[in-house]
């Protein structure tokens, strides 16, 4: 197992390290950078990297160059690449550093579909999805660990094999998993290439004007707050390109439930993006959606409100579908996970309002 010893994430919605966008597009983690001196002798970079970093076995790390994780000068290489003078090493994976062995939990997992190459899970509201800083269990490659458990061809730690994409703790919804590496090097293809179907449910503050529209803006670390991502003028230096679709599926009072469909995959990118065009998503603290944005503030109304919040204590945002191409069988999947229960209920509340 690799295990990197460095400085620990502080958040785990948005994880310390240095990202990096991958030729094919994938965003990636950065775990290790280590730089060859000057009087380096030409050096297989498996050997390079195997007295450089405490616990990883040459048979890991190659299998990590093997899924296109270890870069030499920024660019992937395999267990062969010869390390020379000045050349700058990276190991990358796309997901953020493990820092403690993962141990197995009997956690439940609602399963929607599961063969031999892949696994989707309808992930809960509040469970995190890696290990990280404050959360080195009761996560869902926790879980992960404890239904492969018998599984010998299936180890968390092989950054070849596990989940495809993510989404935020708060956030339900859909998620794939590969577990086999052709599995997962096809779905990343699909993801990069825009050919699967993620379509987002959110209630957020106000009604979106137009009712359906496409949100283009560069995503990146807010300058001010380090906890949040900022939205960037498309093409600037800044943040990375990111498009986000949506349309206003029921107009309510002071509030909408809106469908967002997903270009691109960035950290927090619908909280982001809702927030920019000034309808930040109901009760989302991160991005100011735990605040009384719409309506006359009057005490009843702020119960009213304060009631809402209690229903749904989370911003209201789940991943309803999820569509891709079965990297074995060519078959079109499909799949669907209803909104659940906190959402519905808020949608529920909030039409009283409307009504009255």
């Amino acid at each position: 197992m690799i295990d990197p010893e460095l400085d620990p994430i502080e958040d785990v919605d948005i994880p310390s390290e240095p990202t990096i966008v991958t030729a094919d597009g994938v965003e990636m983690y950065e775990h290790f950078r280590f730089v060859a001196d000057k009087g380096q002798e030409l050096l297989r970079v498996d050997k390079f990297l195997v007295v450089r970093i405490q616990r990883a076995s040459r048979n890991r790390i190659q299998q990590a160059a093997e899924a296109s994780c270890i870069l030499a000068n920024g660019k992937p290489v395999k267990s062969n690449y010869r390390v020379k003078p000045g050349d700058v090493i990276q190991i990358v994976m796309d997901r953020p550093r493990y820092e403690f062995e993962i141990i197995a939990e009997d956690i439940p997992l609602d399963i929607v579909y599961e063969d031999d190459t892949v696994l989707v899970v309808n992930k809960p509201a509040g469970l995190v999805v890696h290990p990280g800083h404050g959360n080195y269990s009761g996560t869902l490659v926790n879980a992960l660990a404890w239904h492969f458990k018998d599984n010998p061809n299936y180890d968390v730690t092989d950054p070849r094999l596990g989940l495809v994409h993510r989404i935020d703790k708060d956030t339900s919804g859909l998620l794939v998993i590969a577990k086999t590496p052709d599995a997962k090097t096809n779905l990343g293809k699909q993801f990069f290439n825009k050919t699967t179907e993620r379509e987002y449910v959110a209630v957020v503050w106000g009604i979106p004007s137009p009712a359906k529209g496409t949100i283009v803006g560069n995503i990146g670390r807010s300058m001010r707050d380090r906890l949040q991502m900022a939205v960037y003028p498309e093409g600037s230096d800044q943040g990375k390109h990111a498009v986000t679709h949506y349309e206003v599926i029921e107009p309510l009072v002071h509030a909408s439930v809106v469908k967002c469909v997903l270009e691109t995959g960035r950290t927090h990118q619908i909280r982001a993006h809702m927030r920019h065009i000034g309808h930040p998503l109901f009760n989302d603290a991160r991005y100011g959606g735990d605040q009384i944005l719409r309506g006359v503030k009057t005490a009843r109304y702020a119960q009213f409100i304060k009631n809402c919040f209690e229903l749904c204590p989370r911003q209201a945002l789940h991943a309803r579908t999820l569509g891709f191409i079965h990297p074995s069988t060519g078959e079109r999947m499909h799949f669907e996970a209803p909104i659940p229960d906190d959402i519905s209920a808020l949608i529920d509340k909030l039409r009283t309002l409307s009504s009255g």
